[in-house]
């Protein structure tokens, strides 16, 4: 992973939800003097075993609707333009597909360094969706993803949370050693107290890790309880933590059967902005 962000998308639907992505997407350009990318993928879905007539969906219409997400874009761009500090630049796109294709294509293609999402309030659908996309985003093309909601709109990463599992997360403490010397971090190593005595290693290995690539302050902190996703999201509430930084295993999904049955990472259950970033290389078959 790149010691400097270049690029930044921001998936957009024209929702209540995107300002709190691009709140973010702005702060991290600004800081990091890189590119935002606005990308809007128009996809009318067809909802299974209801018949539709063909004629509803017209190329006229569809040329019609491109166009108008288009001037929607423009006027998002010309809205936020003036706010852009430094060398970075707004550039906007429309494509037609489903999110689930052309996002993956769209981040491979323009070689995006992260993408920052908002997360919606109360829209208990859009969320159990959003959770498994996060997930799926993230192990196709191999890039961070930052969730962030209306809470989340912080000006600074002073406080960034990385619990740790069952190895040394070396893309993790790259980004979060990024930010921490942009933001003048603090980054805590948290872990399972009842996983000692091998979480102690990797928590002092991990220390090491760290300290050997930037003086940024460390500290290693072993945490109470069951389930990592629990203990860390308390943990950092309890600090008033700025960024959880996880891995989309099993390890960082919240406890609870609904949680299960819905895959629902520590993302959505976080008023705290969490990047969600694979660990291993991205399987091309996948």
């Amino acid at each position: 992973m790149s010691n400097q962000l270049y690029n930044i998308m921001v998936p957009v639907d024209f929702s209540g939800k995107n300002k709190w992505a691009i709140g973010k997407a702005m702060e991290l350009a600004n800081t990091f003097h890189c590119n935002i990318h606005f990308v809007h993928i128009h996809h009318k879905p067809v909802i299974p075993f209801i018949p539709v007539d063909k004629t509803e969906f017209t190329p006229y219409e569809s040329t019609a609707d491109l166009h108008e997400c288009r001037k929607k874009l423009e006027a998002l761009k010309s809205s936020y333009s003036n706010q852009l500090c430094g060398d970075g630049k707004i550039e906007i796109s429309v494509l037609q597909g489903t999110p689930r294709k052309m996002l993956p294509m769209y981040i491979k293609q323009y070689e995006m360094d992260l993408v920052v999402t908002g997360l919606s309030k109360f829209n208990l659908l859009h969320r159990i969706i959003s959770s498994v996309s996060i997930s799926r985003l993230v192990r196709k093309t191999n890039i961070p993803v930052l969730a962030v909601r209306s809470s989340g709109l912080i000006s600074h990463f002073k406080k960034i949370v990385l619990p740790l599992y069952n190895d040394i997360p070396l893309r993790s403490i790259k980004m979060a050693t990024m930010l921490g010397r942009h933001f003048k971090s603090t980054v805590y190593l948290v872990s399972l107290r009842q996983n000692e005595p091998g979480q102690a290693n990797i928590l002092s290995n991990t220390l090491e890790v760290i300290q050997s690539l930037s003086t940024i302050p460390v500290q290693s902190i072993f945490l109470e309880g069951k389930n990592l996703a629990k203990s860390t999201l308390e943990f950092s509430k309890k600090i008033n933590a700025d960024l959880i930084m996880v891995n989309p295993v099993k390890e960082f999904r919240l406890p609870g059967l609904w949680n299960r049955l819905t895959n629902k990472l520590l993302s959505y259950g976080s008023t705290i902005p969490v990047i969600t970033m694979e660990q291993k290389p991205t399987d091309p078959s996948n």
